[in-house]
């Protein structure tokens, strides 16, 4: 290959941690299909997924698109998604983690700019080896800081040395965003592609009321042999995935607006607000009252972000999102 980023397993690179208006988090590790992530999750910073081996699945929304060595897979806040490995030798993988200042530190039309490839409408990012070998030597970069500095946690003059490069990592991700050479391809299983657009169309209308049979009829199946499929393929019961999908834009706007909760609930598809109450318990352990005021702090997104919600690095595997907004130290990441 090529470009390639400097690998070693299990090494981290660390900076600050969740409860810091500013964190980045470097995960580098295996992943095997034994350990493939259950269910779709999100998270309450940002993202960068890139492949080391030839190649993976990763889901988006529900969607799955086939990924390869050095691909960019750029996931902004609440973005459903996980990755899925294929069998046989373990697969390399570098995580990485981040977070601003919703201020963006007085710059935060620049950072809004800069961060504007992970809110595209496909966050996936293949380059011509010109502009990747940019990329991949900005990384090598801060894989050797590292290493000089004989720690996993950069303090002092190091850290700032660490984030003046990942600035301008980003800065090259955003210049080269329209060479993106990556392309969709279909899912060969016709079963899995139909329950994939199933997903797809939750994803776009969580708002209205939706029916078992109503999805059938999207999917041209039968409403049992839907539920039977639906579960095998996604984890989850459809019920559970609507649920899932419209608590995730429920947290967004509890956060990013100044709606009513009445209204909000109503806005993403709730029909009854002391369900929504029971529902919204049930999925981030406290009411949307609390969750509301506990979420305003420094910590946020940047704006342009679809939503604040999801759960600290290496949380990522639970099958609901109890304890969404969990603010522990990063730990190793599950994508």
């Amino acid at each position: 290959m090529l470009n390639q980023i400097n690998y070693e397993e299990k090494r981290f690179i660390i900076v600050n941690d969740i409860q810091n208006t500013l964190f980045y988090f470097f995960d580098f590790d295996t992943r095997s299909n034994s350990k493939n992530m259950e269910f779709e999750h999100f998270h309450s910073y940002y993202e960068i997924h890139i492949l080391l081996s030839p190649h993976a699945l990763h889901f988006i929304e529900g969607m799955p698109y086939p990924i390869q060595a050095n691909d960019f897979v750029l996931l902004p806040p609440s973005l459903l998604h996980k990755t899925g490995y294929p069998e046989g030798v373990p697969s390399r993988r570098l995580v990485i983690t981040f977070m601003y200042k919703s201020d963006g530190y007085g710059f935060q039309d620049a950072y809004e700019e800069m961060l504007a490839p992970f809110h595209a409408p496909l966050p996936i990012y293949r380059f011509p080896d010109e502009q990747q070998a940019v990329l991949i030597g900005l990384i090598n970069r801060i894989v050797e800081l590292s290493r000089r500095a004989g720690t996993q946690e950069l303090t002092g003059v190091n850290e700032l040395l660490l984030h003046s490069i990942f600035t301008e990592f980003l800065f090259w991700l955003n210049r080269f965003k329209d060479s993106n050479i990556y392309h969709t391809e279909h899912a060969e299983d016709t079963v899995s592609e139909r329950i994939y657009a199933v997903c797809n169309y939750i994803h776009t209308h969580y708002m209205e009321e939706l029916s078992l049979e109503e999805l059938a009829k999207e999917a041209w199946m039968s409403p049992y042999y839907l539920s039977h499929q639906f579960k095998r393929i996604t984890g989850y019961t459809i019920t559970h995935y609507i649920h899932l999908v419209r608590i995730r834009n429920c947290q967004f706007l509890l956060i990013n607006s100044r709606k009513k909760i009445t209204e909000i609930a109503s806005d993403c598809g709730f029909t009854s607000f002391s369900q929504f109450n029971r529902v919204f318990r049930r999925f981030c352990g406290e009411s949307p009252s609390d969750y509301r005021r506990s979420r305003f702090s420094g910590t946020a997104p940047i704006a342009g972000a679809s939503s604040i919600a999801g759960s600290a690095p290496g949380a990522e595997t639970d099958a609901s999102m109890d304890g969404a907004a969990s603010m522990a130290a990063p730990a190793a990441a599950e994508a």
